[in-house]
């Protein structure tokens, strides 16, 4: 049978999704800056999708912009913070283990002239609290820290960092990519202290090419691109409509986050149990980390053999970011795991159509996948 555990990189389009998608392109297939009726019918549609998306949110519907996906909201909330509030101090306080539209935009600012400050993490991909509040200064502009690791299911003390940026008097803006997190787990941005928000259509069984960035009312971020009054001129350009139905679509089609949490976490505890039936088998998430997201280490076996002797049995998962691919994880290597640990890692990533039968398929394929792998060896 068929095993998809690859939905931290993508999930499959649900039929909502692909239904909107196709009702946008075929009937409401206008600009929505248009005053005619077809392009009235596609503003009604994207203020309807985002209300959707703010609903999943707990916000406003005006605190959500949209853009073409996490990578370009990442890019948008870093440096559209750092730009505006640069006058006020050049600190910009992070973590080693962010994903790399993070990381690459905050190197740029720092050749720039911003102070960049990545704190370390432990064997778990942890920060440790007292490391944050000794880092934020008066002088920080900026804290940006992803809610959940996409390599590992770390979950990050976002809450902290309001915390921190109150104890120091800074005037920071506080940004959370919430990429994996969205959909998985309960999240309300104002719960957890954030002015801006990162989710992304993909990774909830939505197309690609679309994300959203939630901005807090009453704080401004500069914009990176220019050329047209759309999104409040925050994020120019013709909005990519069907894409964005569809993204709502699949937002409104996901189930109760808390009950779907309980219900993965099941699912987890089963797999890892099953895991641990096989000899040479290491958990490298933490054990509290976010169910949808297990990375493990076959000893003695390098990633990509194993990848491809499952592929090839038709069972998907990866050895960490999609977007860093054929480098050694970055995550993992600041986590300070060992070489071992290092050359076999395999990350599985559930969804909300994950089953039983897969993770009994998976478990299968990495028994035999050893045995046949040392066999060559």
């Amino acid at each position: 049978m068929n095993a998809y555990f690859d939905n931290s990189a993508t999930t499959a389009p649900c039929c909502e999704a692909v239904k909107a998608v196709s009702d946008a392109m075929t009937r409401c297939w206008g600009n929505p800056s248009s005053l005619h009726f077809q392009g009235n019918l596609a503003k009604e549609l994207l203020d309807n999708s985002r209300e959707a998306i703010a609903a999943r949110l707990s916000c406003k519907p005006e605190e959500i912009f949209f853009t073409s996906g996490g990578t370009e909201s990442n890019n948008l909330a870093v440096r559209g913070a750092a730009y505006q509030m640069r006058r006020m101090g050049r600190r910009i306080v992070s973590t080693s283990i962010e994903h790399p539209s993070i990381d690459e935009t905050l190197n740029k600012l720092e050749a720039e002239g911003f102070e960049v400050i990545k704190l370390k993490v432990d064997s778990f991909g942890r920060i440790n609290e007292k490391e944050l509040f000794a880092a934020v200064n008066s002088n920080t502009v900026l804290i940006t820290m992803m809610l959940v690791n996409n390599e590992v299911g770390t979950i990050m003390p976002i809450q902290a960092a309001k915390r921190a940026a109150m104890a120091a008097r800074s005037p920071a803006l506080i940004h959370c990519d919430a990429v994996q997190a969205f959909g998985k787990m309960p999240i309300k941005p104002s719960a957890l202290g954030v002015d801006l928000m990162t989710v992304s259509s993909h990774k909830i069984h939505g197309p690609k090419g679309v994300g959203a960035l939630y901005v807090r009312k009453g704080v401004k971020i500069k914009p990176v691109s220019f050329g047209g009054e759309q999104e409040h001129k925050l994020r120019p350009g013709t909005e990519a409509m069907p894409a964005i139905a569809g993204f709502a679509a699949a937002a409104k089609a996901l189930p109760d986050p808390q009950k779907e949490l309980e219900r993965i976490s099941m699912l987890r505890d089963y797999m890892v149990s099953r895991l641990g039936e096989l000899d040479d088998i290491v958990i490298n998430s933490p054990p509290d980390a976010l169910p949808f997201v297990t990375n493990i280490s076959v000893l003695g076996i390098k990633s990509e053999p194993m990848l491809n002797f499952l592929s090839e049995r038709g069972i998907c998962v990866s050895s960490g970011s999609a977007c860093s691919k054929g480098k050694k994880s970055h995550v993992l290597l600041q986590m300070g795991l060992d070489k071992k640990r290092l050359d076999s890692p395999l990350r599985i990533s559930f969804s909300r159509f994950t089953t039983v039968q897969e993770i009994d398929a998976l478990v299968l394929g990495i028994s035999e996948g050893k045995k046949v792998i040392r066999a060559v060896k």
